[in-house]
């Protein structure tokens, strides 16, 4: 890609884009628009931020989990344990990145409610793009304003007898 999908997506009034990528076996790009289509959740959120102190905002949008299962993570879903192998990375288009495990987000591992924010108090994030939301994270560093790609990642299979 020459542009980021965000940038692309804010060029000339555009709305912005993410794409859904890796081990999956439905990958897509996604808006805002498209991301109202999961069940919204709402949340009030506190993080220090290393620039600017604390931050105190309310997001809405779905979940990180019921979005990227719609999208068919290549896993046996009957075995938890093929689960934990899974990563997740996310880029947004400042090229600021995180990386979380699919067990923190799994019901039923760590249930963390991380959300792809849709609107930030109140104003929706069209043009601007989804943000990556960890309500439990005491440190704003994981939240990602703008994301252009989340990327499922299960290239991790389990050492047999490798010490």
């Amino acid at each position: 890609m020459s542009q980021s999908l965000a940038a692309v997506g804010t060029a000339a009034g555009q709305v912005a884009e993410l794409a859904l990528i890796g081990d999956l076996a439905r990958p897509s790009r996604l808006t805002v628009a498209d991301l109202h289509a999961w069940p919204q959740h709402r949340a009030q959120v506190s993080f220090e931020c290393a620039t600017s102190g604390i931050q105190h905002h309310t997001f809405t949008g779905p979940l990180l989990h019921d979005v990227l299962s719609a999208a068919g993570p290549a896993f046996d879903p009957v075995r938890r344990k093929d689960r934990l192998r899974f990563l997740i990375a996310v880029r947004g288009a400042d090229g600021h990145h995180a990386l979380l495990s699919w067990a923190e987000i799994d019901p039923d591992f760590g249930r963390a409610p991380v959300l792809l924010a849709v609107t930030l108090d109140d104003t929706p994030l069209d043009r601007a793009g989804p943000q990556l939301v960890l309500p439990q994270d005491r440190c704003g560093a994981r939240h990602i304003s703008g994301i252009e790609a989340i990327r499922v990642d299960g290239g991790y299979p389990a050492t047999n007898g490798a010490r």
